[in-house]
């Protein structure tokens, strides 16, 4: 029989366990090992059976129980100081506090998707753990962030496989009530709520949730409520589920909503609001919308709200490729967000302007959701430095008349919450060394270059510790392979070769991710026979560990895993490589730091950062990966090994996987598993050994999340929170004005004639010495427009054969004469030559105002015409 009605039951705690309710509410258990090992002691068995979750733990255990630990004196004093840890990490002053100058008072922090524990599965792959050890590092340095998203009732779905290795999806119901969250209230105690305008005069409501993360409110709206109707209470069923309209509904409620709901939260708990909006991804772009709507009815104009808005908004982009962004067709759009809908009052054919791919190549008739999410943002950002360089190549047209490199995209390279993904017996080794504060500071804030004390600890500790890591790995794969198998259909009685599965003392590598085809979940197959050769080697054996989940929409992916399944099943190497259904984040805390070497092979430069491999790092495994995301960056043969790259563009698909498999194969067959097994004099792989250290030593500072974060607050939120503060109403409209007069007069802003007044080291020919310096002389026509509303700049550098200006260093010219009687300006300065071998350089005409971010804000540059004259882009070489 089934229930008509599902309710939960909570135990009543003894007064002297009351502080465990606290503790089990605030999701810094997730990633504070002394609290989960005080949980684990309430029951033993309970707490795995309730999947390492306090709140579900607490649920299940028995009144006798939690008498006797009530009685308990030693739980009570552990109960006591964990209690009183909390309350000190909640309160006392942490790295934000201690800061210099006026930072944000709030930061909201909006993403579809968070990644903080297991028991809370709202998550589907790194774009949503990545958010999550933005919000825990945030909690870490009191950094006064709010998050804000959707809460799936389905979560993002459950993986298993079909008898023949078919991905199967499943979408368990999730109760809010048994889940680390309390409902949002008005003073009246009734849920509090926002509501959207739909059109046909229809609303969606949603309840808003809350979740404690340390330090930092998480906001998640929950459209599943009675006042919906059927389509409506559908909106926050599942992650990235539906079709255009329904991800459409998702991401009005995600951005618009979002903002009503930090409204609602600040009313209700005094939390001082945001002064900076940052978006995670372009899926909650329409915060800036909202926003606007505000400002409008506070009696400013769509343009100057639009300024004051972008001038608090931070905007990171995570892909690399255009279709991996959300684009809606533009009568939906105006549908929602005209009169009849959502924000009325707003002009919808300016919202339309704001996400129109209104350049060269770009869809007209579609509404992109990154390019919304640029406009509306001063300051945007990519995930690693290679991939702000693709983000900047991508959104070029954006700002025409720029190069690339000058598109206002910067870079903070992503970080890992190293507390949440270093083993706890490397965490203890680390304490034994410095002690656990130390250690603690060196994981969550870092600031340091080098983790030196790690090149102390003993190479016999290191191969201990890593060999008691592979151990527990190996019970795991076993364990959860035998799960696997019971729900492919297999009896018990087939299931005995699972438990040699796996060995402890054979070099292990991990694969585990997404799988869109990018990714290239398949590559190790390239060569069956090769790679059997690796995993069967008589004395340098190889184990592979495979993990990944394929979007429930994408078959292609499916085959993959299908592929890799097959591979993995046959009885040969079966005990050599695994798949793992279920991907997440309670296997990848067990998968991490279990490996030895962590594989990465994507197609480059398609892999926008790529996490996975820094929290295998972070327990002294090595990389093996393509130099593609953050590996581009840091790479250094003293810690890893880069796999060579065919990506020239003569090279098709099919030949450059096969090029790149080679590669891999005679990467780890020459390199790799030599070094792994050759043994020194005291039977340990000493080379090996110091690998692991310059791993800790020198990459640990560098991926922390705590980096991350710390970057984000001095680059991005304090100058956005100095530009929100600068554009008070008045300010706004100025510059609202000002942007409007400049694109109006633009088209007869010119650079008129350039001469260069060349020093006697400068001969006719076009050479010139070393150190000496041309005097540059550039009359130029700036219209309606005045000196203060321009830049006039000599841009210089290298140049290659075609002309082209490399490494391009401006300078600014002043003003030396005029208006003249054509109404001409005369600009002077000097130039100069710093640089041997073939030089040039050009003159060009900027927008200048205080309240700009960047000269190329506003997309317009005016440079030299064919009839300028020579002059204008003189060569020397």
């Amino acid at each position: 029989m089934k229930a008509i009605r599902r309710f939960t039951v909570r135990p009543v705690l003894p007064d002297a366990l009351r502080p465990l309710s606290d503790l089990a509410r605030n999701l810094r258990w997730s990633w504070h090992t002394e609290t989960r090992e005080l949980f684990q002691s309430v029951d033993p068995e309970g707490w795995r059976a309730a999947g390492e979750d306090p709140v579900r733990l607490l649920g299940t255990v028995s009144a006798a129980r939690l008498d006797s630990l009530a009685q308990d004196r030693r739980f009570l004093r552990r109960l006591t100081a964990a209690a009183a840890d909390l309350d000190d990490y909640l309160r006392g002053r942490r790295w934000y506090q201690e800061q210099p100058g006026e930072l944000p008072s709030a930061v909201g922090y909006f993403s579809p998707e968070f990644g903080i524990t297991a028991a809370l599965p709202q998550y589907s792959g790194g774009l949503g753990i990545l958010a999550g050890d933005h919000l825990k590092s945030a909690s870490d340095l009191g950094v006064p962030l709010i998050g804000v998203g959707l809460l799936y009732r389905h979560g993002y779905f459950r993986q298993s496989l079909s008898r023949d290795g078919w991905q199967q999806e499943r979408y368990p119901v999730l109760d809010p009530n048994e889940l680390p969250l309390s409902l949002l209230r008005e003073q009246n105690g009734t849920p509090a709520r926002v509501c959207l305008a739909l059109p046909g005069g229809r609303c969606l409501h949603a309840t808003i949730w809350q979740a404690r993360v340390g330090r930092v409110p998480l906001l998640l709206l929950d459209s599943d409520v009675e006042e919906n109707g059927p389509g409506e209470r559908d909106v926050t069923d599942r992650l990235y589920g539906g079709g255009s309209e329904h991800r459409l509904l998702q991401e009005m409620l995600l951005g618009i909503g979002g903002v009503r709901a930090l409204r609602t939260y600040s009313r209700l708990t005094g939390h001082p609001a945001p002064e900076v909006f940052h978006t995670n991804e372009g899926h909650a772009g329409f915060l800036g919308l909202e926003r606007i709507r505000e400002l409008a009815g506070e009696g400013l104009e769509f343009d100057a709200a639009l300024e004051a808005v972008r001038a608090g908004t931070v905007f990171t982009t995570h892909t690399p490729v255009p279709a991996g962004i959300d684009r809606f067709d533009r009568e939906l759009i105006a549908r929602h967000l005209g009169d009849d809908g959502e924000l009325p009052g707003v002009d919808v054919g300016k919202i339309l302007q704001l996400g129109m791919e209104t350049y060269p190549g770009g869809e007209p008739n579609l509404f992109n959701m990154a390019v919304m999410g640029l406009r509306l943002a001063q300051r945007a950002n990519g995930v690693s430095t290679l991939h702000g360089a693709v983000s900047r190549e991508m959104f070029a047209g954006l700002w025409p008349g720029f190069d690339a490199a000058e598109v206002p995209i910067t870079s903070v390279t992503n970080g890992v919450h190293a507390p949440t993904w270093v083993a706890p017996e490397v965490f203890r080794l680390g304490a034994r060394r410095i002690g656990a504060g130390r250690t603690e500071d060196a994981l969550t804030v870092g600031g340091s270059e080098r983790w030196d004390a790690a090149a102390e600890i003993p190479a016999a500790e290191i191969w201990e510790l890593r060999r008691e890591l592979r151990e527990q790995l190996v019970t795991e794969v076993r364990e959860r392979l035998r799960v696997s198998w019971r729900q492919r259909g297999a009896g018990t009685a087939e299931l005995g070769w699972i438990d040699g599965v796996l060995n402890p003392d054979v070099l292990t590598i991990g694969f585990a991710r997404r799988v869109p085809s990018y990714k290239r979940l398949t590559l190790m197959l390239r060569d069956r026979d090769r790679l059997m050769e690796l995993l069967l080697h008589p004395t340098r054996p190889v184990q592979i560990v495979v993990a990944g989940k394929a979007h429930p929409a994408d078959d292609g992916g499916k085959r993959l895993v299908q592929e890799l399944v097959k591979f993995a099943d046959d009885p040969r190497v079966r005990h050599r490589i695994v798949f793992l259904p279920d991907y997440g984040m309670a296997m990848a805390k067990k998968l991490y730091p279990g490996c030895d070497v962590w594989l990465n092979n994507p197609l480059r430069p398609l892999e926008a950062c790529g996490t996975s491999g820094m929290k295998a790092a972070l327990n002294g495994c090595l990389n093996l990966s393509v130099l593609d995301g953050w590996w581009d960056e840091w790479f250094e043969p003293d810690f890893g090994w880069a796999i060579p790259t065919a990506d020239g563009a003569a090279t098709d698909e099919d030949r450059r996987d096969e090029l790149e498999a080679n590669a891999l194969y005679d990467l780890i067959e020459d390199r790799v598993a030599p070094r792994f097994y050759d043994r020194g004099p005291g039977a340990l792989p000493d080379r090996w050994i110091e690998m692991v250290r310059r791993t800790l030593t020198t990459l640990g500072p560098k991926v922390l999340a705590g980096r991350m974060v710390r970057e984000y607050v001095t680059r991005l939120y304090a100058p956005a929170a100095a530009a929100h503060r600068a554009l008070d109403p008045s300010t706004a409209r100025e510059l609202a004005q000002w942007k409007a007069r400049v694109r109006a007069a633009w088209p007869r802003v010119a650079v008129d004639h350039v001469e260069a007044l060349a020093p006697d080291a400068a001969a006719p020919n076009g050479t010139a010495e070393l150190g000496s310096t041309l005097t540059l002389r550039v009359r130029v026509g700036l219209g309606d427009l005045q000196p203060d509303d321009v830049e006039v700049q000599a841009v210089a550098g290298r140049v290659d054969a075609a002309d082209a200006i490399a490494d391009a260093a401006a300078f600014p010219l002043k003003p030396a004469a005029g208006p003249g009687l054509e109404g001409r300006w005369t600009y002077e300065g000097p130039l100069a030559l710093d640089r041997t071998g073939p030089f040039g350089y050009t003159v060009r005409i900027l927008p200048a105002h205080p309240h700009l971010a960047t000269h190329a804000e506003l997309g317009l540059v005016a440079g030299p015409t064919e009839a300028t004259g020579e002059g204008a882009g003189v060569l020397l070489r």
